[in-house]
């Protein structure tokens, strides 16, 4: 008899453990995805063409809200957990919502969903979302092209659209995040990378056929970096992980699932934005990675922000406008935006709430705590549509723009705008460059 199993996701960790451990397994009927997180991706169906001859109807996806009556409706034996940035109490009351309605409480590890590569791969990771692992993974795609390397990127998935379509996706190009409909939270990821033209970035669906693209991309490929997602671990067997960690929310790295595992995991540790965080919380979370990986390399860094019209900021009301994950699941209370914004002396920074509209008043409802910041929440083109409507709401002077993407280029702001950027910057040693210099000399990949 084969064991009926539900995957409780979020639309990226879920589809990959489905693919990797149970897509073609015999022993297993994966009857269910529940979704949570993300808004409007639940109501779906992860599609037959992905989930295998095992599945010639697909497989539906439900509200994790729904998650007690599908237990019992679907005569339910094991519950797979598979998402990220969650705590721990969270973690254990969804066990016990899963154990009390009669069924087995899994998560899946790297022995079962790592895929293994034919080029050396480096992952970058994360303790929490919106640590700096994007930054972290440009720092290092800037040290390894700089050597004569091709670095090929592949981003944990964010498949919000047509799955079949982004089964395998490829961004080279500013147009081909149109061409391949990437919403706002998508464009912050991608983006940076192709504006660069330092690299090509590959993300989707069905990350072994991602990386198979990805090992012999036609503009060659040396080394595979993989950038994470919130605090997941990699999808990759790594022959070197980088963690980054976040003083300004210290003990996080010893109380999120799966953050702690990055950080027991990882070869090297980035305690990162030591220059906006105070020596007691730095302090802390040194000495939790002291306690439970000992053998890493620590490396001190700084995002440093980089301000195109300060003047527009100084005794201004501002609205400021910071990356939407890590607002919301990633709980942070300051982002790029609002350092910018104190740093050059704002006068206020203006509240966005009584000024939301449609998805976005939803987003605060959800996420209370969010406080004086605008997430660039753009899932679909409602929530795109609100956002812009939100931001011409809103009476202020200027508006600060905390994401790492032309925001403007997306929707219209009719305020004048500030582009903060920031970039990652080691202090002292080791460093970066040391690190990857032994990396190279490793597996034998000097130019």
């Amino acid at each position: 008899m084969r064991k009926n199993v539900i995957i409780i996701g979020a639309a990226g960790r879920d589809f990959h453990n489905f693919n990797t451990f149970f897509r073609g397994n015999s022993a297993y009927n994966v009857v269910a995805f529940t979704a949570a997180q993300i808004p409007d991706i639940d109501g779906r169906k992860y599609p037959k063409e992905l989930a295998g001859d095992l599945y010639p109807e697909g497989i539906p996806i439900y509200a994790e809200e729904e998650l007690t009556s599908l237990i019992e409706k679907l005569k339910v034996d094991v519950c797979v957990f598979s998402y990220s940035d969650i705590p721990y109490p969270r973690l254990g009351n969804i066990s016990a919502i899963v154990n009390a309605a009669g069924a087995d409480f899994w998560l899946l590890g790297p022995k079962e969903t790592m895929i293994p590569s034919t080029k050396p791969v480096i992952a970058v990771g994360a303790t929490r979302t919106g640590c700096g692992k994007s930054q972290t993974s440009r720092r290092i795609i800037e040290i390894l092209v700089e050597k004569g390397l091709k670095v090929v990127a592949i981003r944990h998935p964010m498949p919000y659209g047509d799955l079949v379509k982004q089964k395998v996706q490829r961004f080279a190009t500013i147009e081909d995040l149109k061409k391949h409909e990437c919403t706002i939270e998508e464009m912050e990821e991608y983006e940076p990378h192709v504006v660069t033209k330092r690299n090509v970035i590959y993300a989707g669906v069905d990350y072994e056929a991602i990386l198979r693209k990805a090992e012999k991309d036609p503009d060659g490929c040396d080394i595979i970096l993989w950038d994470g997602g919130n605090n997941d671990f990699p999808f990759y067997v790594s022959d070197l992980t980088v963690g980054v960690v976040d003083p300004l929310r210290p003990g996080a790295e010893i109380s999120y699932y799966p953050g702690e595992v990055v950080a027991r995991m990882s070869d090297v540790i980035v305690i990162n934005k030591i220059d906006s965080a105070c020596l007691d919380d730095i302090n802390t979370v040194r000495e939790n990675i002291a306690k439970i990986n000992p053998k890493a390399q620590v490396i001190d860094a700084a995002s440093y922000l980089t301000v195109d019209k300060p003047e527009l900021i100084r005794g201004k009301r501002v609205l400021v406008v910071e990356d939407g994950p890590t607002l919301t699941h990633g709980e942070m209370k300051i982002g790029a935006g609002t350092v910018a914004a104190l740093k050059f002396g704002a006068a206020e920074l203006v509240d966005p709430r009584p000024y939301t509209v449609g998805k976005l008043s939803e987003t605060f409802r959800i996420y209370p705590n969010i406080g004086k910041l605008l997430p660039a929440m753009g899932y679909g083109d409602q929530q795109i549509k609100d956002l812009e409507k939100t931001i011409a709401n809103t009476e202020c002077d200027a508006v600060v723009i905390g994401t790492p993407i032309d925001l403007a280029r997306i929707v219209k702001i009719k305020q004048p705008t500030v582009k903060v950027g920031y970039e990652l910057q080691e202090i002292g040693y080791p460093n970066l460059e040391q690190i990857l210099d032994d990396f190279i000399r490793k597996h034998k990949l000097e130019k």
